[in-house]
Formats: C-alpha cells, sequence, structure tokens
C-alpha cells in the first residue's frame, strides 16, 4: 500500500510505486498489469489515481495502454534526459563537461564575434567585477559572462548545454566562494585575456585561456 508520509501528489506517488515493482522484475517487459479495479485495491487507491499514475509512466515510455488488453510494460525503466543526468551528476563531471563545452565555444567565438558580441562580453564583465560584495551576485553574473562567450560562439546547442549545466553547479560554487576568502579586485582568472583573445580573432589562444580558467575550477573542487 502507498505510504501516505510522502508530500507528493498521490498520483506521483502510485507511478512511484508502480516503477519500483517493475524495475524490481514483478512486471517483465511485455508483461500485462493486473486489472485497474485489482491494481488499485492492491495499492490501497483510487481508480482514478491509478489512472493518472499509468498516464504518466505512458508518457515516459514504461507502460502502454491497449483498448481491450489491458496496460502493458513497454520499458524497465525511464530513460533519462540530459537535465536529469545532470542533475544526479558529480559536480566535477559537470565541470569536466563545461570545460569540452566552453573552451571549443571559445574557439568558435573568436573566429565568429561580432561588434555587438563583444560590447556584451565586456559588459558582462564589467557588471562582475563590480559584483564582488555579494557571492550569489558574483557567481551569477561570472555565469552571464561565460553566457555571453557561449553567445559569441553562435551555436544554439552549445547554448542549451551550457544552461543545462547551471542549476547543477550555482549552488557548489557559491557554498565554494564563501568558504573562500573574497575573491580579489583584479581578474586572475583571465576572463579579461579571454575577451581580447576573442577580440583578436586569435582562437587557439581564447581556447588556452578558457581550459586553464575551468581546469582551475576543477582542481578546486577535486582538492575540496
Amino acid at each position: 500500500m502507498i505510504s501516505q508520509i510522502s508530500q507528493q501528489p498521490l498520483a506521483a506517488r502510485v507511478a512511484e510505486e508502480l516503477l519500483g515493482r517493475i524495475r524490481a522484475g514483478e512486471w517483465p517487459l511485455g508483461h500485462r498489469l493486473p486489472g485497474e479495479t485489482t491494481l488499485a485495491a492492491q495499492l490501497g487507491v483510487g481508480r482514478s489515481s491509478l489512472r493518472e499514475a499509468i498516464r504518466e509512466l505512458a508518457g515516459k515510455g514504461v507502460l502502454t495502454s491497449r483498448q481491450g488488453a489491458g496496460v502493458f510494460v513497454t520499458a524497465l525503466d525511464v530513460e533519462q534526459g540530459l537535465e536529469d543526468v545532470v542533475r544526479d551528476a558529480e559536480v566535477t563531471a559537470v565541470i569536466e563537461a563545461r570545460i569540452a563545452v566552453e573552451t571549443e565555444a571559445a574557439h568558435l567565438a573568436a573566429t565568429r564575434r561580432t561588434a555587438a558580441d563583444i560590447r556584451l562580453l565586456r559588459k558582462t564583465l564589467e557588471v562582475r567585477e563590480a559584483s564582488r560584495d555579494s557571492v550569489e551576485a558574483y557567481v551569477d553574473t561570472d555565469t552571464e559572462f561565460h553566457r555571453a562567450v557561449i553567445a559569441a560562439a553562435h551555436n544554439p546547442v552549445l547554448g542549451e548545454l551550457f544552461d543545462t549545466f547551471v542549476p547543477r553547479i550555482r549552488q557548489a560554487m557559491i557554498a565554494m566562494l564563501k568558504a573562500q576568502p573574497k575573491p580579489a579586485a583584479t581578474d586572475p582568472s583571465g576572463h579579461g585575456g579571454l575577451i581580447e583573445a576573442i577580440v583578436a580573432r586569435d582562437a587557439d589562444l581564447a581556447r588556452t585561456l578558457s581550459r586553464a580558467h575551468l581546469t582551475e575550477l576543477l582542481t578546486n573542487f577535486t582538492a575540496r
């Protein structure tokens, strides 16, 4: 029977219970679930909640309803999307992914940047440098700087990937910076140098500077 302790909506809890039973092998791939009345009684829930749970799992590809035949198992687990993978990943793994994405973005930015991109890069760096009194603001404005580099690459896929990483890493960066002294007033991480490499269309240098900064960030997290 479904526990009443969880604060999740009942249908979501029913879906979790069903998925747990499928994962445990109670209903193999291709197997027909018990009838609605029987299954609702087993779970201790109403038929409407059960139907909603089945619809949820059907939407995720785990179950399928066949008119006149019943509900069948079509997958043994929910396939994770990129956001799920990132949310569950270690912070260091996310930073490693950022290195792959952002170093290529910096390289592309140096070959594709426009005058508007350069203005945005300079503006976001200026705002970043003025936000050092608040760790949260500093992390957010630093994120905007890196997003501006990605934007200058003019590749929407890289932008989507970057935005997927941000929620997972934001709180970890805030916690790390709060445990350290206030960031220096200069730009030791080379953000200004990265802008100048992009302005000069020096793609190799832009890639090198981006990698150096993010590798330093990875080292800081690894050393914790």
